[in-house]
């Protein structure tokens, strides 16, 4: 059986309030570019080989008269945005039924997220999902995007996987998460929710991949010179990231890599499941023409800080592992030769513990981009996951901002009138201390424990 690719893997999304359904509308516009289907579900010509007539099976199913339909759940508590897409250019791709609202909304409250309007439509949401797996022949998992800080983003979500992690246990849960930036922030009990929150999902997600909307910002504006990046830019960026990590299930490649492959490679232990994304090349199209990209340019550009997609530093801390995920006009030498080399840097650090450190993936189909979006059309790009020790800057980041409020108990009584109880802030204060500890002592040497002196 070697060479045949499986008939398909398929991926559930669920988009969970307001940013999970506005990165929802960007990837989707992708996808359907990527396999060329239009806004209505049709095919805008028919495939000619049958491995790009499957290609398109992960994400989409066939309807009986030949519709393709997106293996997708839309779930807000409130409607404002959901009614943007049922008007919207997409609003008859998607299954009427697969997208679920509910009577009010979240008010940026993680408690009536999880316990009080959440609970009336998990139900629901837990039916439309069983016929989706039902439909399914080879499920690999679940995609769930979302925000930490949002009340939806963050209670609905842990509600949520807490469900799918009793009704699917073996299936790969994949979390795309907006995080709290560190400066701007678009509510003020954000670290309240993201606590919880991140508390809530940590034993029930396999990997999460974190993005903060300043990091996003500060890509867009320093290289695409958008003066005033929009939430469309930013999601458009972070579609192609999500693109990148499922193009292995979709097309054909030298090297390809499942969902389950990345937890493999990237998660040492369970809780440490919080890689740092990077993307390269984000490139205006003005600028395109007069760059080279080899694929040691693009391998270089992901261990710059400034390319990261979370605001921290990894020449503070160090990689346990790297996924280097490649797609257009890749070769393998070419990987080999540009890793040797970033290998032999200084800045780059490793834990001893993992002297190989990456895991490869190529794939032939080259990224697509939005026609009239700021992104230029490429030959080739990588897509970088790394899980390093640098990441718990930003979990301590969060613990601070949450000590500070709840030191003088403010905006606790919210919570607490949904049914929630205090002592629900300080578990989960708890847990994410041990998070912060677990990376510390992972990145200590094993030698310097308790081997002092043996040799092996």
């Amino acid at each position: 059986m070697w060479g045949i690719r499986s008939k398909s893997r398929e991926c559930i999304s669920v988009h969970i309030g307001q940013a999970g359904l506005q990165i929802g509308n960007a990837c989707w516009e992708l996808f359907c570019l990527e396999h060329g289907i239009q806004p209505d579900g049709t095919f805008l010509d028919q495939p000619k080989s049958s491995s790009s007539a499957d290609s398109f099976e992960t994400f989409f199913s066939e309807s009986s008269n030949g519709k393709r339909v997106p293996r997708v759940i839309l779930v807000d508590l409130e409607t404002t945005v959901v009614d943007e897409i049922r008007g919207g250019t997409y609003r008859h791709l998607f299954h009427p039924e697969h997208i679920i609202t509910g009577k009010e909304d979240a008010a940026n409250n993680y408690a009536r997220g999880h316990y009080t309007i959440g609970k009336e439509i998990i139900d629901l949401v837990l039916d439309q999902i069983r016929k989706l797996t039902d439909a399914c022949s080879s499920l690999q998992g679940f995609l769930v995007f979302h925000s930490f800080g949002g009340g939806t983003g963050s209670g609905f979500t842990s509600l949520l996987m807490e469900r799918l992690s009793l009704d699917y246990g073996k299936k790969s849960k994949l979390e795309f998460a907006i995080y709290p930036a560190p400066r701007i922030s678009t509510a003020v009990v954000e670290p309240y929710n993201s606590i919880l929150t991140t508390h809530t999902t940590l034993e029930h997600s396999d990997c999460a991949f974190m993005v903060d909307n300043e990091a996003i910002y500060d890509l867009c504006h320093r290289n695409l010179d958008i003066e005033r990046p929009t939430y469309m830019a930013l999601n458009r960026l972070i579609s192609q990231i999500v693109s990148s990590i499922t193009a292995s299930l979709r097309f054909d490649g030298a090297l390809n890599v499942d969902l389950t492959e990345f937890q493999t490679n990237l998660v040492p232990y369970p809780r440490i499941h919080f890689p740092l994304v990077t993307y390269a090349p984000i490139i205006s199209a003005n600028k395109a023409y007069h760059e080279q990209m080899s694929v040691a340019d693009i391998t270089n550009a992901c261990f710059e800080p400034c390319n990261q997609m979370v605001k921290c530093d990894p020449r503070h801390g160090k990689y346990m592992a790297c996924c280097m995920l490649y797609r257009g006009d890749v070769v393998p030498k070419d990987v080999n030769v540009a890793i040797a080399s970033i290998k032999t840097k200084r800045s780059i650090q490793f834990v001893d513990w993992c002297p190989t450190g990456f895991k490869v993936g190529i794939n032939y189909q080259p990224p697509t981009v939005v026609p009239g979006g700021d992104l230029a059309k490429v030959q080739r790009a990588v897509c970088m996951l790394s899980n390093t020790t640098a990441i718990a800057e930003a979990w301590a980041r969060l613990d601070h901002k949450f000590d500070l409020m709840f030191a003088k108990r403010a905006f606790v009584h919210w919570y607490v009138g949904e049914g929630m109880e205090e002592g629900e802030f300080s578990e989960a204060r708890e847990d994410l201390a041990a998070l912060e500890k677990d990376y510390e002592e992972v990145g200590i040497d094993s030698f310097q424990e308790e081997n002092e002196g043996e040799e092996y």
